[in-house]
């Protein structure tokens, strides 16, 4: 079996290498091909998940090797293959949330003249995110990391006729850059200390290592995931990606790409539990970002850019988990995955609504859908209470799990992560409940122009099975502590939460399911009339979250504008000194030449003259040093 592992891989990618190279000629067809692959490589990841599971738990893990990558001196790399219990989540959930958007992606972009290419686009992230997920060392890691960076910026900029949005993938590709120059310095750093890359020779080095090096490589670690992940203090690309297709937004800012930070934690969990200093730095990051993101999403009427600031602040929730030790790893993976169902289907139902609302995004021309757009209402409705926690809801098992292990931290570290997860989710019933509300419910407030309808089956079809998930996903991750279970071997997880709890999980729920009405509550009440014209006269909490917490204007006072400053003065530094030393000697060697011309006018008389003067001098000469 472990002979398939390659395919997973190798299909999207010969796939995206086939629809790009054969052109035009395929472009009745190529949609299908795409999404006959995605299809396949989701069946191959079901029967490796079937095999792991008939084996026993220490055997679960196995490596493919593909050939000798690097071999010099002692430093040996191999391009290999890892399919364990952690990697099998991801790939069933990249290939099976990419194959629903490649369904939905085919009426989605039925009319666009691109189809062909975006397909090859969405075969070549999924290739790039499963060799991520499934490379057995940081390097391997390393070269999907870089692969789904260049396929975000090719899906993010697809419709770059407009500048709006071709300058949106660049800041994407600038901002996760910064991160991956994090992952370049862990590389070195792991190589340094322990002589290799792979996750076995750096977790054999770990306990022998200074602290020192520990706390550089999980900060370096921690630098590339809130790259990836839109995490603070890089986060502001996220809001500007949705400029993309909503296929892109539901498969990389949703499901995939924004979890890959995540991943990295979670597969480097040898590094964070050897320093508490490093754990820390991720709880704090993750806990900033969760209210972040949530705050931004209170004022956003841009339905996308809504729920773009509520995957900033999820993603939060899982680097919080993944920041509190062996069981958070397992809930943050757990949380990870129920995210993946419910916010995938989220962002599919905004595109239905778009598709219906004639490409409109401000959620005040919306308003009263749910009438004419019954299924999209459902499913959208279905992920809404699983964000929100409801139970028995996907969202209710995962990120009750977190806030209460969050406050079972103990001490006042615990109870200020734990309060900061409660106040997270009283901000994201709020934000989630205006979205439904200014969408679905109300007076209808859109342009005579529009006709609102109904999505075709091939877009509704994903939504709902995407919406299932979002209902039984968290019961059957957590019967019997399934997941904690099944990731032990990797993360060391524990079937229990500690031995002394701070809050019973009764309790933790209560109190989770009363901050989210508190804000279910405050949503309706202030909702109750939507102008169609966003009010100036509003608090500076509000205008602060529209302009996004100022994170771009922070990044363009504190990074650009000193950067453009340091440019120009090193600029001016090269023209003046470097190449005015340069423009030196040549006006030197210029001048002398001029010079030295005048003596070459022809003229034998002055030759004779200028050799007599030079006997004259030479004979001078002598007779000064011999007297």
């Amino acid at each position: 079996m472990q002979n398939l592992i390659v395919y997973l891989i190798a299909l999207p990618l010969f796939s995206s290498a086939f629809l790009l190279l054969a052109g035009r000629r395929v472009d009745k067809w190529g949609h299908l091909l795409a999404t006959v692959v995605s299809l396949t490589t989701f069946v191959i990841g079901g029967v490796e998940f079937f095999a792991m599971k008939s084996r026993t738990n220490g055997d679960r893990g196995i490596t493919q090797t593909l050939f000798d990558w690097i071999n010099v001196g002692s430093f040996h790399v191999t391009a290999a293959l890892l399919l364990d219990q952690l990697s099998i989540c991801f790939v069933l959930l990249i290939t099976g949330v990419g194959s629903l958007i490649h369904i939905y992606s085919i009426s989605y972009m039925e009319h666009d003249e691109n189809r062909r290419r975006f397909f090859a686009y969405l075969n070549l992230f999924i290739a790039a995110m499963l060799l991520l997920v499934l490379g057995n060392s940081y390097l391997n890691l390393y070269v999907g990391w870089e692969g789904v960076g260049l396929a975000s910026y090719l899906l993010i900029g697809f419709w770059n006729q407009k500048p709006a949005y071709a300058t949106a993938a660049k800041k994407a590709f600038v901002a996760n850059r910064v991160g991956d120059v994090g992952l370049s310095l862990a590389i070195m750093i792991a190589f340094t200390q322990f002589g290799g890359v792979s996750y076995d020779q750096v977790k054999a080095g770990v306990p022998n290592a200074s602290s020192i090096a520990l706390i550089g490589l999980g900060s370096m670690l921690l630098l590339a995931a809130t790259g990836k992940s839109a995490q603070f203090p890089l986060q502001s690309w996220l809001g500007d990606a949705m400029a993309g297709p909503t296929p892109v937004s539901a498969l990389i800012h949703a499901a995939t790409m924004v979890t890959a930070g995540v991943y990295l934690i979670v597969r480097s969990n040898f590094v964070f539990d050897a320093s508490s200093t490093a754990r820390l730095l991720v709880v704090i990051i993750g806990a900033i970002t969760l209210l972040f993101g949530a705050l931004i999403g209170t004022a956003k009427d841009d339905i996308k850019k809504a729920l773009a600031a509520s995957t900033m602040s999820q993603i939060g929730y899982m680097i919080l988990a993944a920041g509190l030790g062996p069981v958070g790893y397992a809930f943050a993976i757990m949380h990870l995955l129920t995210h993946g169902f419910f916010k995938a289907g989220m962002f599919l139902g905004a595109g239905s609504v778009m598709h219906g609302m004639n490409d409109e995004v401000n959620m005040r021309r919306y308003g009263g859908l749910a009438k004419y757009m019954p299924i999209t209402a459902i499913t959208f409705g279905l992920g809404y209470l699983a964000i929100l926690g409801v139970p028995p809801f996907a969202g209710f098992y995962s990120k009750d799990k977190i806030i209460e292990t969050a406050f079972n931290v103990g001490g006042k570290e615990g109870w200020i992560i734990g309060s900061a997860a409660l106040l997270g989710a009283a901000i994201t019933a709020f934000y989630m409940t205006r979205v439904v509300l200014l969408t679905f419910i109300g007076a209808k407030r859109w342009d005579k122009e529009a006709h609102p309808h109904e999505s075709p089956i091939l877009m509704w079809l994903p939504m709902a099975i995407l919406a299932i998930g979002s209902v039984a996903s968290g019961f059957l991750l957590t019967s019997g502590n399934a997941l904690v279970n099944w990731l032990q071997p990797v993360v060391n997880s524990e079937n229990h939460m500690h031995e002394s709890e701070v809050l019973k999980p009764i309790v933790v729920s209560g109190l989770a399911l009363g901050v989210v009405i508190l804000g279910v509550i405050l949503a309706v009440s202030k909702y109750r009339t939507v102008p169609e014209v966003a009010p100036e006269n509003v608090s500076i909490f509000t205008k602060a979250a529209r302009k996004d917490l100022y994170q771009d204007s922070f990044n363009e006072a504190v990074l650009m504008r000193p950067g453009q400053a340091l440019t120009k003065s090193l600029i001016k530094t090269d023209e003046n000194i470097i190449d005015g030393a340069v423009r030196g000697v040549a006006w030197t060697a210029l001048t002398t030449a001029t010079g030295l011309k005048k003596f070459q006018n022809g003229y034998v008389r002055t030759y004779a003259l200028n050799m007599i003067i030079g006997a004259i001098a030479l004979v001078a000469t002598i007779w000064v040093v011999t007297l």
